[in-house]
């Protein structure tokens, strides 16, 4: 089983996803750098060159290829819950976390993070704040949709965000792992 993480930029996908997956000695997926990776250039490159809709069939095909491992961590990009297609082969072997942000926090996420000048496209071409604050109420039912666990994230540590998934994986089988570095699934 995997634990995918949703949730608009900055919500904390990449940091959680880290911190969780080194809690549960599992191998951690950043779908962005992924998908960098495969096609040698960045995000915004792929935007720049091609376009959203281009971006986002190879971001369909990212997310299917992630799907089919078994005990990842996935971050997901914020926009890969727009495709019903995604949310369905993600949801496949994966308990789904949505990465709660508010529009407030974002910002202020995305102005102290330097991916967003160099990796994070415009998606509306509108000014940063109200991008974010549109998209962040325009995408939350698609979240909330695809989401089996809701985690807020707004001024609180990555610490105590990871403290919740794992109280919510541990019902579902999925537990940090021991000392001995096995991660314990009932």
């Amino acid at each position: 089983m995997n634990v995918v993480l949703v949730g608009f930029r900055c919500a904390g996908k990449s940091s959680v996803g880290r911190a969780l997956a080194e809690k549960l000695k599992r191998d951690f997926v950043d779908c962005d750098e992924y998908i960098e990776r495969k096609t040698d250039l960045t995000i915004r490159e792929i935007f720049d060159i091609a376009g959203e809709s281009y971006f986002r069939l190879v971001e369909s095909d990212a997310v299917a290829d992630l799907s089919k491992g078994d005990g990842l961590v996935l971050a997901t990009g914020g926009g890969a819950v727009m495709r019903y297609k995604n949310i369905r082969n993600l949801k496949r072997n994966s308990v789904v976390v949505f990465l709660d942000v508010g529009p407030e926090s974002a910002f202020e996420r995305c102005q102290s993070d330097p991916k967003t000048q160099t990796r994070r496209p415009s998606l509306t071409g509108k000014d940063l704040f109200t991008e974010i604050r549109e998209q962040v109420e325009f995408r939350r039912p698609y979240y909330l949709s695809a989401a089996d666990l809701v985690v807020h994230t707004d001024g609180r540590p990555v610490e105590e965000v990871v403290k919740e998934i794992l109280a919510h994986l541990k019902p579902l089988g999925v537990e940090e792992a021991h000392e001995d570095g096995d991660a314990q699934i009932a």
